[in-house]
């Protein structure tokens, strides 16, 4: 007999076609069969070990995350229902330019630090790999939700030149290439960028071609955090289309927003310039969560030139008095590289999450509140917590639009990706929230997505970016990583004020067959792996 047979579903297959009624047998972790209304009746049903009933749930693919932080947090925590619980059976992670392979002894620990806002320091981790593959290999020891991984390019570029600001030498980005190619054969599916974070921020045009020749020749992918999602966010969006065109790489754009005052009412400018790219040929993807505020760390939002060298080096100008009013001026006055040419209000900057208790009073308040309450200037109030806090602090940064994130939203190369930091006492909510919020507040409160529309956004649409033959649609053969929803009352429980809190209508959730949530619990299974890129 077969492992699961699963009846009476309300089928969504990932394809945008209408759903289907249809009995979905599950035999070694794969889908055996799928046997619709129409076929069985008058003839006999699968029979299986176990029978799950699915009246009035949709059953679909499983998500998949295109733009997640749980670098740690899959190793650290093996619950890992920030996202086990939203129906993610696929998270990509790797992202924004920073993550924990490829290192070596030297850099490792400036790796940590600088991402520390993101993943925590991790002292409760043993790093005993220094490869991709080694990395990869270590999330094969068995976890929660399944991971795919992009070679971080800051992460290289430390490797190899360090946290300076100044040009790559020829050699180095020979040596910078070998290490692309090496992680790209280990596994990776392609490769991220960080390029308002250091030291990812300092790689010019021509070394990020050399970089992504080298991916698109494995048939991996580009995913850049930009040089600008406020000021220049047109113009960052068309140097990444044509930087890839160049080097022959697809491209897939991270958390494709259009943010701050300045690009209010703009996603169609975006969008039109994607249209046309595609138009000529161009591979471009996307990934966006469906909320306003953005997320990032305090330390983010300094100018470049005062990020260079690695943290101690930042915390050494944020020292100097001289130097520190240097930075206050780019901030507020010239508009920082690092707020992505914006000067800062911080009014709109609230803090998420701070690393050292004793700064816990600060959460929860914009940095203008912090500051009259202690009757100091909010730049007096941010140095103390970046110095305090040893650049460990996370913000909300209450930037965003809601009509350009509808826009987006509904492009045809259009995916879902969390961008979810798991840090701090109040984390963003798209980090526990952003499937279940598409599927009730986007597709059944308002409409903005078709039920199958916003399926296919979620599963068939980033499979087919990550080449998985075997992923995102509900066919037979597939994995069975499968999610079942109550489509009248799925929703992200979390929300700004209890961004922790789980989703409801989200009963089941399977991983590689087995239930890693049953009946809205989570099991102890960890059937989850490294997904490593299908070769050409």
């Amino acid at each position: 007999m077969e492992d699961l047979v699963i009846r009476d579903a309300d089928v969504v297959d990932g394809s945008g076609e209408p759903s289907y009624r249809a009995d979905v047998v599950i035999d070694d972790g794969r889908i055996a069969a799928i046997v619709k209304e129409a076929a069985a009746a008058g003839c006999q049903r699968p029979r299986a070990v176990r029978e799950l009933d699915a009246e009035g749930l949709v059953l679909s693919p499983g998500f998949i995350d295109m733009h997640a932080h749980s670098d740690l947090a899959l190793l650290r925590d093996p619950d890992h229902s920030a996202k086990a619980a939203q129906g993610v059976t696929l998270e990509v992670i790797g992202q924004d330019g920073l993550s924990y392979a490829p290192v070596d002894d030297r850099t490792l620990d400036g790796v940590r630090r600088a991402i520390t806002g993101w993943n925590g320091y991790g002292d409760d981790i043993d790093f005993d790999w220094r490869t991709v593959g080694e990395y990869l290999d270590r999330l094969d020891g068995g976890i929660a939700v399944n991971a795919a991984y992009l070679i971080p390019q800051g992460t290289v570029r430390a490797l190899v030149v360090g946290w300076e600001d100044r040009p790559a030498t020829p050699e180095e980005i020979g040596r910078m290439r070998e290490l692309a190619a090496q992680g790209m054969e280990q596994g990776a599916v392609g490769m991220s960028s960080g390029l308002t974070y250091t030291p990812g921020m300092y790689a010019d045009d021509a070394e990020l071609t050399e970089l992504c020749r080298v991916v698109g020749s494995y048939g991996g992918y580009y995913c850049p955090h930009h040089r600008s999602y406020g000021a220049g966010a047109l113009e960052a969006y068309a140097e990444m289309v044509e930087l890839t065109r160049k080097a022959g790489c697809p491209l897939h754009l991270a958390h494709a927003t259009m943010n701050f005052g300045v690009n209010k009412g703009r996603a169609a400018d975006l969008l039109a310039l994607l249209d046309d790219a595609l138009a000529a040929g161009a591979d471009i993807s996307l990934d966006t969560y469906p909320y306003t505020p953005g997320c990032t760390t305090l330390a983010a939002l300094l100018p470049s030139w005062a990020s260079a060298g690695g943290p101690e080096k930042v915390l050494a100008r944020l020292a100097d008095e001289e130097t520190a009013e240097r930075i206050r001026h780019d901030l507020e006055v010239t508009g920082s590289d690092g707020c992505h040419g914006v000067p800062v209000e911080w009014d709109t900057i609230e803090i998420s999450g701070v690393s050292d208790p004793a700064l816990a009073d600060h959460v929860g308040r914009t940095v203008l509140q912090a500051a009259r309450l202690r009757g100091e200037t909010p730049w007096a109030t941010a140095r103390r917590l970046l110095i305090g806090d040893r650049l460990g602090s996370t913000i909300l940064q209450h930037v965003g639009h809601e009509e350009n994130v509808r826009a987006i939203m509904r492009h045809r190369t259009h995916t879902g990706g969390s961008d979810g930091i798991l840090q701090g006492a109040k984390p963003h909510p798209r980090a526990y929230g952003t499937f279940p919020h598409y599927l009730g507040h986007y597709v059944r409160e308002l409409g903005v997505l078709s039920l199958e529309e916003c399926v296919a956004h979620l599963t068939a649409r980033p499979a087919a970016r990550l080449r998985l033959p075997d992923r995102g649609l509900v066919r037979e053969g597939h994995r069975a990583d499968l999610v079942l929803f109550d489509p009248a009352t799925v929703a992200a429980g979390s929300t700004f004020e209890q961004p922790r809190a789980l989703p409801v209508g989200i009963p089941h959730v399977l991983v590689d067959g087995r239930f890693v949530i049953e009946d809205g619990r989570r099991t102890d299974v960890l059937a989850g792996r490294a997904v490593r890129r299908t070769p050409r």
